[in-house]
């Protein structure tokens, strides 16, 4: 007899009182990873050159995560999940910006070498 084995390929705590329902479901990750995923979305933009964002600024919108986090664990205090799916969204947007500056240097120095 085989059990039901769920297999989670993500590394969310999956908390049900830091994650958003719709139907009286649970979304498969947190208020946070959910905003994390939605920035995600905008990577098309920075691939295309259609927004550009200067490295710090990336950097800048991807502390108020850790800063969230850091002041949940320290103070006790807990965030809601409105202010985590904010701060996700921004984090994941940041990330994506990182990522296209970090690519795009790497192939202008591949081409560099090539040429």
């Amino acid at each position: 007899m085989q059990k039901n084995v769920k297999i989670h390929l993500t590394f969310c705590h999956r908390k049900p009182e830091r994650s958003f329902f719709w139907k009286g479901r649970q979304f498969p990750v947190c208020a946070r990873c959910t905003g994390i995923h939605v920035g995600y979305l905008s990577m098309p933009l920075f691939l295309f050159g259609w927004v550009q964002l200067g490295l710090w600024l990336s950097v800048a919108l991807i502390l108020p995560t850790y800063l969230d986090g850091a002041l949940q664990a320290l103070s006790g205090r807990e965030s809601n999940n409105w202010r985590r799916l904010a701060t996700g969204i921004m984090a994941g947007v940041g990330a994506m910006s990182v990522i296209s500056i970090a690519g795009k240097a790497i192939g202008r120095l591949i081409l560099h070498l090539l040429t």
